[in-house]
Formats: C-alpha cells, sequence, structure tokens
C-alpha cells in the first residue's frame, strides 16, 4: 500500500518512461532515466524496475510504465514469457505518499489504488505467464504485486511484508493479493503486525513459488522460461486463462467449465500434435495454433 521513502515522480514523463531493447543474446546497457528498463530476448521479456535510490516506488508514473512494459506487442507469438525485476536492494516499497498525501483529495488518492488494480488485471489477462524475480524487499503494494504475479521466484536474502498499519492505514488492497495465494493465519499475521517474513517463510506459506540461492537466480529463472518457451504457447494461453475464470466458480461448475476448455484444447492445432507425439513416441512440433 505504502512505501517506506517515496518522492514525486512526473507524470509527464510517462510515455518516455519505458525504453524496449531487442537483443539477440545478452541485455544491453540503458540511461538511468527510464522507470522501467526494459529488454527482450529469445521470447522473453524482463521488466526491470528503476528507482532504486527511491526503493522502486509503484507511483502513478511507475505503474503506467510497468503497464505499457506488459501490453506492447503482448499478442506477439515471439513473446512466450514476462519477467520484472527490480534494481537495488529492494524490489519495490510500495506506492508513493507523496501521491497519497491527505491533501491530494479522496478522488487522486483512490486514482492510484485504481490503477494498480488495472495493473494486476493486466497481469491475470495476459496471454503469457509473468514471473515475478525478486531479490530483496516487497512491502505493502510491492508485496501485493509479486503475490499477483503468475510465478514468484525469490533469492534467500529476500522478505516480504504488508506493514502499513504502523503508520496508521492498513494494507487493504496488500490484503486482497495475500490472502488469495496464503493460508489465513499467515496472511492475517503479515497484516495486522507488520512483521516481514522470510523468503522461506513465504515458501512454505505459498506466496513464492521457488526460492533458490542468493547468487543463483538467474539461473532458476532462466530454467522456468526454458520450460515455458517448450511448450505451445495457444496451450498455455487458454489455461492460463482457465485457471484464472474457474477460481470464482464453485466445484461443479469448475469441472463443467473445465471439460468444455479441454475439449477445446484437444481441438488445437497443439492440442492434436501434443497427442499424436506422445502416442508415437516422439517430440511435438509446435505450430503454435
Amino acid at each position: 500500500m505504502m512505501s517506506y521513502i517515496s518522492r514525486n515522480s512526473s507524470l509527464a514523463r510517462i510515455l518516455n518512461s519505458v525504453r524496449f531493447i531487442n537483443t539477440s543474446s545478452s541485455k544491453s546497457p540503458v540511461e538511468n532515466d527510464d522507470l522501467t528498463i526494459v529488454s527482450e530476448n529469445d521470447g522473453v521479456r524482463e521488466i526491470q524496475l528503476n528507482r532504486p535510490k527511491t526503493r522502486n516506488p509503484l507511483s502513478m508514473a511507475m505503474m503506467e510504465s510497468i503497464l505499457n512494459g506488459i501490453t506492447k506487442n503482448v499478442s506477439d507469438e515471439a513473446l512466450r514469457c514476462i519477467v520484472i525485476s527490480s534494481t537495488g536492494p529492494v524490489y519495490s516499497a510500495g506506492h508513493n505518499l507523496n501521491e497519497l498525501k491527505p491533501e491530494k483529495g479522496p478522488d487522486c488518492q483512490r486514482e492510484v489504488f485504481d490503477k494498480c488494480a488495472e495493473l494486476i488485471h493486466k497481469i491475470q489477462k495476459a496471454p503469457v505467464p509473468i514471473i515475478a524475480k525478486v531479490d530483496g524487499l516487497a512491502a505493502a503494494a510491492g508485496c501485493q504485486f509479486v503475490a499477483s504475479c503468475d510465478l514468484l521466484i525469490c533469492t534467500e536474502r529476500s522478505s516480504f511484508s504488508t506493514p502499513a498499519a504502523n503508520f496508521g492505514i492498513f494494507c487493504h488492497t496488500p490484503a486482497v493479493a495475500i490472502s488469495r495465494v496464503m493460508p489465513r493465519m499467515k496472511s492475517s499475521y503479515m497484516l495486522f503486525t507488520g512483521f516481514p517474513i522470510s523468503a522461506k517463510d513465504a515458501y512454505i506459506s505459498g506466496l513464492v513459488s521457488e526460492v533458490c540461492e542468493n547468487d543463483k537466480l538467474d539461473e532458476e529463472v532462466n530454467k522456468i522460461c526454458d520450460s515455458i518457451k517448450s511448450k505451445s504457447r495457444p496451450v498455455i494461453q487458454l489455461g492460463k486463462e482457465f485457471y484464472y475464470n474457474q477460481m470464482g466458480l464453485n466445484l461443479s461448475d469448475a469441472y463443467v467449465k473445465a471439460s468444455e476448455v479441454m475439449v477445446k484444447n484437444l481441438g488445437l492445432n497443439d492440442g492434436k500434435e501434443g497427442l499424436n507425439s506422445f502416442l508415437e513416441k516422439r517430440k511435438p512440433k509446435w505450430s503454435h495454433s
């Protein structure tokens, strides 16, 4: 919800806040003026939050920049997954406090939370998996953000917290995200105490997908991206869409919908190819259709 340290970010810079770089092997360096650094290589797009001095606050401009990074050419068949990382020791400390001051008024304050909700909806609606790559602290809205990604990979030194009640404002919006991936007793512990939890505790509680050694984060994320890329894009897209849709259904309706989507999947060219390749004991050749 709120950041420990944050400064105003000019909304006039939104349109220039994202810089895309196409690379054939490694990432190219970019100027530190950008709110996010975006690179793309071999089907993987990485969006890097780039305000380390202010702990990568989710200001309006930063959220718009991330949105642009997620949605730009998202239907391109070559794009297979999106990784969201950050620079500096803090992944994100949450919203920009200056955008939530009392004098801003309820309308402006509501815009901040609505923009964050829009960002999270775009993550879930994206046709490819979105992976949070965390090395450091994700707090308040920063914790909400990473908990809303499809996968969350972090280092052993990472930590997660929802501390805004310490400052007189409960983490209402982060509560929505973490309560959907964590058991009630652990998420309420975070929300009511403000205490951070370790990467190990976050993994045990279901907030984190995998924890790796501090120097193995790139290797672990690359392994996951390679696994995703080895599969059919439309199959993953159909599966992701159903996965989130069925969560709002009762058990009976979820199975009815699942049967419909399974039949639809079998009707895809890649569904047919996958089944045939399994029966014929050979590797599938995806057409991504």
